[in-house]
C-alpha cells in the first residue's frame, strides 16, 4: 500500500523528513476495523512526533491521527460496524497512523461519519472534537444545556486553531456560557467570531488588561490551547476564584508555577485525547459515543467543519507543506488532504 513515512526524526525542510513509500497492508486485530483511507487532517501532534521520535533502525514510522474512510473488513470481535460503513476517527498514538491507503483502528474509538460533510471536511474534526469535548465536558465539568453555566464565561486562548475552532462552537451551541476567544490577527479574529465567539481579545497583549478594557467579568473557565507558559501568569491573575483551568500543550519546564493558582483555589486539568486508547481504559467506547454525537450535531446543522486549508492529495510533498504551516503557528482551522 502507499504510505507517507520516515525513518529518522528530521526538520521539515529535509526531504527525508516525510517520504512516499510502499508498505505491507496492516492486519486487523479482533476489535479492529481495516479502513480504506479517503481523507486525513494534520495536527500539531504530527509535527511533534515527526521532529522528536525516530522509529527502530530500518523501520518506517507513519503519522496521521485524523481520518475518514470506508471499512473494508472487520476483526472477529467487532460488533459496531460492517464492511462498507463510512467512518471517522482520530486513532491511537501508539499505533501506526492514517497517512496510508489502509489503516487499522479499534472500533471503540471510531464512529459513523456525518452524512452531510464530504470526506475532507469531515476529516478536519475527529481529533479536535474529541479533545475539545473531553476537556470541556469531562475534565472541566461544564454542564450542557441552554441555561447551563449561564452567568459564567469561558476564555479560550488560541481559539483559531483546530481545537479552539470546534471548542468555540461546542461551548456556544451546547452551553449557556459566554464565550471569549483570543486571536492576534484580523483574519483569525474574524474566524472565531464567525464560529460563535461573543468576544474576541488579542493574546499578543496582556490578557488581564484586555479583560479590564473590554469590561468583562473574570472567567470561571479558562482553556489554554497554545503557549501556556507565556500566558500562565496572566491566567492566574484574571481567572475567577474557584475557577477551573484546562490545558493541552506542553509548557517549558519552569514556565508554569501552579502555586499561583492556590490562593484562588483554582483547579488544573490536563487533556490528552489519546489517554483512553494508550492505557486501554474500560471507558474507551466513550470516544465512539461522543464522535457519534458530534456527527449528529453536524448533520443537524449545529456544528460546522473547521477545515481551513485543503492541500490536495495525500503525498509526502503536500504533507511537508502542511507540517511547515503548522510549525509556523499561523494555521487557521485544520489542514486537510484527500486521495492517494
Amino acid at each position: 500500500m502507499k504510505a507517507i513515512a520516515y525513518q529518522q526524526a528530521l526538520p521539515i525542510n529535509d526531504p527525508l523528513a516525510l517520504q512516499d513509500v510502499t508498505l505491507p497492508a496492516p492486519e486487523p486485530s479482533p476489535r479492529d476495523l481495516l479502513v480504506e483511507v479517503k481523507a486525513i487532517a494534520v495536527n500539531p501532534v504530527d509535527t511533534k512526533v515527526r521532529a522528536g521520535v525516530s522509529p527502530e533502525p530500518g523501520q518506517w514510522k507513519v503519522l496521521g491521527w485524523d481520518a475518514v474512510g470506508i471499512v473494508r473488513s472487520v476483526g472477529a470481535q467487532v460488533s459496531l460496524f460492517k464492511p462498507g460503513d463510512r467512518v471517522w476517527y482520530a486513532g491511537a498514538i501508539h499505533r501506526a497512523g492514517a497517512n496510508a491507503e489502509l489503516h487499522v483502528v479499534d472500533e471503540r474509538i471510531a464512529a459513523l461519519a456525518p452524512q452531510s460533510l464530504p470526506d475532507a471536511q469531515a476529516a478536519a474534526l475527529p481529533l479536535t472534537a474529541i479533545t475539545a469535548w473531553e476537556l470541556l465536558f469531562q475534565r472541566l465539568g461544564v454542564p450542557q444545556g441552554e441555561t447551563a453555566a449561564r452567568g459564567h464565561s469561558l476564555l479560550i486562548i488560541g481559539a483559531a486553531g483546530g481545537v479552539g475552532s470546534i471548542m468555540t462552537q461546542l461551548a456556544r451551541q451546547l452551553t449557556g456560557l459566554q464565550v471569549i476567544a483570543t486571536a492576534s490577527r484580523p483574519e483569525t479574529a474574524q474566524w472565531v467570531r464567525d464560529l460563535g465567539a461573543h468576544h474576541v481579545l488579542d493574546h499578543s497583549k496582556p490578557l488581564a488588561q484586555e479583560f479590564k478594557d473590554a469590561g468583562l467579568q473574570a472567567p470561571h473557565y479558562v482553556v489554554s490551547l497554545t503557549q501556556t507558559g507565556q500566558h500562565f501568569d496572566q491566567i492566574a491573575e484574571l481567572i475567577a476564584p474557584q475557577g477551573r483551568f484546562g490545558l493541552i500543550d506542553d509548557p517549558a519546564p519552569g514556565s508554569v508555577d501552579i502555586s499561583k493558582l492556590k490562593r484562588k483555589s483554582v483547579s488544573l486539568h490536563w487533556e490528552l485525547m489519546f489517554t483512553r486508547s494508550l492505557f486501554d481504559t474500560p471507558d474507551q467506547i466513550e470516544q465512539h459515543r461522543l464522535l457519534t454525537e458530534v456527527a449528529r450535531l453536524v448533520d443537524a446543522g449545529q456544528l460546522r467543519s473547521t477545515q481551513g486549508e485543503h492541500y490536495g492529495r495525500i503525498n509526502a510533498a503536500n504533507l511537508r507543506r502542511a507540517h511547515t504551516l503548522l510549525e509556523s503557528g499561523k494555521a487557521r482551522g485544520k489542514i486537510v488532504l484527500e486521495g492517494f
